[in-house]
């Protein structure tokens, strides 16, 4: 089977990852894939750090801006449309590149993972779901590790929607989310994938950078947007997201704003060192840093070496 050519650009938060994957796609002839878990969502631009169109330049996004907030949106989708964009981008003779700090989402679509069409029980979701409700989301992450412990190390307790597909594709077809992923590994990947990760070597700089994205954020409309997502019945996943829910606090009254922003901070930075911790276990990532570039003409200029030395014909 001849593998598709992808390029992935991987990395923490407010390292460039956007302008990085542009670069390449305007070099080699490509379109960007999103692997971002929050850009999926429709009328959230600022909170999320959707590129705008200057940004893109002219370079075709995909899976950017076309999931209402309210509606579930799983791993198994993701990699779905994911699979779809690079075939579509493939047979526009066009180099696909996927870029985004999703971690689970890069690693599930490069490895090629094959997701049981079970366990998809719309009944049992809405019961769980009302479990997590009634008894709080630890008590649900308790059951998943009852059964799939490797999973709830995975899976952080306050990510209901991910700890209830977890129990519900357990309970649905016997057989734990873990050992699918197993058994999923044991089908070849269907792409050669260059993984390209993008940091700091001084950790402050990268934590100067998040601080001054989210004051940029802030003067763009964030607590609008982040107000609009307060008030919305059912915000799901974007409800629980870095940059909204730290707001909440401030619009009940029981802060004020100075303080949410600096919450908005602090929990960007925290999130940057998990996702560093998770990127660092991918052993196939290219590091580039970028405070080790005199500009970004040169760290692209060494991105576009990398894929070369691939010797693809793009």
């Amino acid at each position: 089977m001849d593998r598709i050519p992808v390029v992935a650009v991987a990395g923490p938060t407010a390292t460039g990852k956007t302008r990085l994957a542009v670069g390449l796609a305007l070099h080699f002839g490509g379109e960007v894939v999103s692997a971002d878990s929050m850009q999926i969502y429709r009328g959230l631009t600022v909170g999320t750090a959707r590129p705008a169109p200057e940004e893109m330049q002219g370079v075709p996004h995909h899976l950017i801006g076309f999931q209402d907030p309210s509606q579930p949106f799983s791993v198994a989708d993701y990699v779905q449309l994911a699979s779809q964009s690079i075939t579509e981008i493939r047979s526009r003779a066009k180099l696909p590149i996927v870029a985004g700090g999703t971690g689970l989402y890069l690693r599930s679509l490069l490895g090629g993972l094959q997701f049981s069409p079970q366990g998809g029980d719309s009944a049992l979701r809405a019961e769980l779901n009302r479990k997590a409700e009634r008894e709080g989301p630890q008590a649900l992450w308790e059951e998943l590790r009852s059964f799939d412990p490797e999973s709830a190390e995975r899976i952080h307790p306050n990510n209901v929607g991910r700890v209830v597909r977890a129990v519900e594709v357990y309970r649905a077809t016997g057989v734990t989310m873990t050992e699918q992923m197993r058994r999923s590994r044991e089908v070849p990947s269907p792409y050669d994938a260059v993984l390209i990760g993008l940091a700091y070597r001084d950790r402050e700089k990268l934590y100067r950078a998040i601080d001054s994205r989210v004051d940029g954020m802030m003067r763009r409309g964030l607590l609008d947007e982040a107000k609009t997502v307060f008030s919305m019945d059912n915000p799901g996943t974007a409800g629980q997201a870095i940059g909204y829910k730290e707001f909440f606090p401030f619009f009940r009254g029981e802060c004020p704003l100075e303080e949410a922003v600096a919450q908005v901070k602090r929990e960007s930075r925290r999130y940057a060192k998990r996702q560093l911790t998770w990127f660092r276990r991918e052993e196939s990532v290219q590091w580039l840093y970028v405070d080790e570039f005199e500009d970004f003409g040169a760290l692209l200029f060494r991105a576009c070496e990398i894929v070369e030395e691939k010797g693809w014909a793009v």
